[in-house]
């Protein structure tokens, strides 16, 4: 099973692509949003790994 931080990592990718797929201003835009949103989470999530370490 993948940890947590490489799912938000994964999925920060993945929605960066979408953006750069996107077709309109506004999906361009909601697909960065969720980028960044999973980046941070994968950051949180690294953090506290290396907390616990």
């Amino acid at each position: 099973m993948e940890s947590n931080r490489l799912y938000y990592a994964r999925r920060a990718q993945q929605e960066q692509r979408a953006a750069q797929r996107a077709i309109t201003p506004q999906a361009r835009a909601w697909h960065h949003q969720l980028a960044e949103d999973f980046a941070k989470r994968a950051q949180d999530f690294a953090g506290i790994t290396a907390e616990a370490v």
